[in-house]
C-alpha cells in the first residue's frame, strides 16, 4: 500500500481493496517491519540486559533506547524528548506526515506503547524487563512501519513511546502519571514476559511499608533488665503477622524480611528494622488488611515498650483493571501468529504479582498480557535471568510484539472496537468506585 490521492480509507485506499482487506494487509506490513528492524531490536534488547540498572539509576538503558529512536530510519522520524518528567524516562513520538490536518473535533487518536527496562538487585533482569522493552519498542515500529506512505487515516494517529522506569522499586509510572504524562493518551499497550501466554493476569494491589522499633541497648549479661529490646519487637511482629495468616483471605499475601536486628550479641538491640509487601485484589482490601498488619506492628510494640515508626513507601501499586474487549482482540491477533493462549478460566485464577501498570489502568485503557519466552524458569530467578538474554526469548519477544501491533491497527481502524474499550474502561472504574464505598 503506497502514497496515493488524498482520500478517506474507508473508501479504499488502494483500488479493489476493501477497508478489512487493507487492515489485513497493514497487519501483515507491521509484522514484515518488525521481522526486518529484528536485528537492531536484539541488539536493544542485548544492551539492556548487560548491564543491569536498578530503578531511577537506568542511565545505560535510557540512553539505548533513546539513540535507537533517534536514530530510526529514516533519520529524525520520531521526535524524542530524552529526559520525559523523570532522568531516566523518555517519550517518542511519530505521526504520519502531510495528510489533512486535524479539525478540533478530530484530535490525532493516541496510542502509547510502554517500556520498562529496570532491573533486580543480584541477579539482574530476571523479570526480563530487557524484553519488555523491546516488545514495545517493536511493537511502536511495526504501527509505525504499517501506517507509513497511507494518504489518510481515519482519525489520524499519533503512536508514542513512553520509557518507563522503576516498576521493580518506587513506580515511575505513577510518577509518570502525577507528571501529566497520560494525559490524553487513548489507549497503551505493553507486554510482560512469563512462562506462559496470557492476556490477562490478575495483578493485585500493592503496599510496601518500612517498620522501625526503638528500644534502648544495654549490656546483654550484666543487665539485660536496664535495656528494651528491639530485636524482640521485630520476631514478635514477625510472629504476630504469622499468626494472622489463619484470618487472612486466600488471595491475600503479606511476606517480609528483618533488614536489621542488632549489632553484637552482647548488646541489647535498641533498633530494628522490617520491611514488608502486602497485596491484595482490590485497593479496598488492601486497605482492610493493611490495618490488620499495622495492628500487629504496633502490638509488638507495645509488649516490648518499643516505640514504633511505620512508614509506608511513596505509591501504592493498585491492581490491573482487566479490559475484555481489548484483551480479545489481542488474542484474535495472537492467534494469527501462532501464540496459543491459557484458557479464561486459567488466566483469571493464575497467580500474578503486582504492577504499576495497574494505576495506569485507572486512568486510560490498557492491555498488559504476558508472554513465553521459551523457558519454565520463574521470574525473580537466575535461570530467568539466563532465559531472558537467551536467543530463543527473540522468537517470542518479536511474536509478541506482532500481535500488539496488530491490535493497535485494530483500534485506529475499527471505531466500534475503540468505543467497546472505552466502555469496558468506564464500566470497571465505576465497579472499582462502587466496590470501594462497600463497608
Amino acid at each position: 500500500v503506497g502514497p496515493g490521492e488524498e482520500r478517506p480509507v474507508e473508501a479504499g485506499a488502494c483500488e479493489g481493496v476493501s477497508k478489512l482487506e487493507l487492515l489485513e494487509l497493514l497487519k501483515l506490513r507491521a509484522a514484515e517491519r518488525i521481522d526486518e528492524a529484528a536485528e537492531r531490536l536484539g541488539a536493544l534488547s542485548r544492551a539492556i540486559w548487560s548491564e543491569p540498572e536498578l530503578a531511577y539509576e537506568e542511565h545505560h538503558a535510557h540512553r539505548v533506547l533513546t539513540r535507537f529512536f533517534e536514530q530510526e530510519p529514516p533519520a529524525a522520524s520520531w521526535a524524542v524528548q530524552p529526559h520525559y518528567q523523570l532522568p531516566t524516562a523518555f517519550r517518542a513520538e511519530w505521526e504520519p506526515p502531510g495528510g489533512r490536518a486535524p479539525s478540533a473535533a478530530q484530535r490525532p487518536l493516541h496510542l502509547a506503547f510502554l517500556c520498562e527496562y529496570d532491573a533486580l538487585p543480584g541477579i539482574g533482569h530476571a523479570c526480563g524487563h530487557n524484553l519488555i522493552a523491546e516488545v514495545g519498542a517493536a511493537a511502536a515500529l511495526g504501527v509505525k512501519g504499517a501506517l507509513e506512505g497511507l494518504p489518510e487515516l481515519p482519525p489520524p494517529v499519533k503512536v508514542i513511546v513512553l520509557g518507563t522506569p522503576a516498576e521493580e522499586d518506587g513506580g515511575g509510572k505513577i510518577d509518570l502519571i502525577e507528571a501529566g504524562a497520560f494525559k490524553n493518551l487513548d489507549v497503551v499497550f505493553m507486554a510482560h514476559p512469563s512462562q506462559e501466554n496470557a492476556a490477562y493476569l490478575p495483578d493485585v494491589a500493592e503496599h510496601d511499608v518500612t517498620v522501625k522499633y526503638y528500644g534502648k541497648a544495654s549490656h546483654a549479661a550484666a543487665y539485660p533488665w536496664e535495656g528494651v529490646n528491639a530485636l524482640d519487637a521485630a520476631v514478635l511482629a514477625y510472629n504476630n503477622l504469622s499468626m494472622l495468616r489463619q484470618q487472612m483471605k486466600p488471595t491475600w499475601r503479606v511476606h517480609g524480611i528483618i533488614k536489621n536486628g542488632g549489632v553484637k550479641p552482647n548488646i541489647i538491640p535498641s533498633y530494628s528494622e522490617l520491611v514488608y509487601y502486602f497485596r491484595a485484589p482490590s485497593m479496598k482490601e488492601l486497605q482492610v488488611l493493611t490495618k490488620k498488619a499495622e495492628d500487629c506492628f504496633r502490638a509488638a510494640a507495645l509488649a516490648t515498650g518499643c516505640t514504633v515508626e511505620i512508614k509506608g513507601e511513596a505509591h501504592d501499586y493498585y491492581n490491573v483493571l482487566p479490559n475484555k474487549s481489548l484483551w480479545k482482540a489481542y488474542m484474535e491477533n495472537g492467534k494469527k501468529v501462532g501464540i496459543e493462549f491459557i484458557s479464561e478460566d486459567a488466566m483469571l485464577s493464575s497467580p500474578s504479582g503486582s504492577t504499576d501498570f495497574g494505576n495506569v489502568t485507572f486512568v486510560v485503557p490498557g492491555i498488559h498480557p504476558y508472554f513465553y519466552i521459551g523457558s519454565k524458569a520463574l521470574n525473580h530467578t537466575e535461570q530467568y535471568t539466563e532465559a531472558a538474554g537467551s536467543q530463543e526469548a527473540q522468537f517470542y519477544t518479536l511474536r509478541t510484539a506482532k500481535a500488539l501491533a496488530m491490535t493497535a491497527l485494530d483500534v485506529i481502524f475499527k471505531p466500534e472496537l475503540l468505543e467497546r474499550i472505552r466502555e469496558d474502561f468506564k464500566l470497571k472504574l465505576q465497579e472499582e468506585q462502587f466496590l470501594n464505598t462497600i463497608e
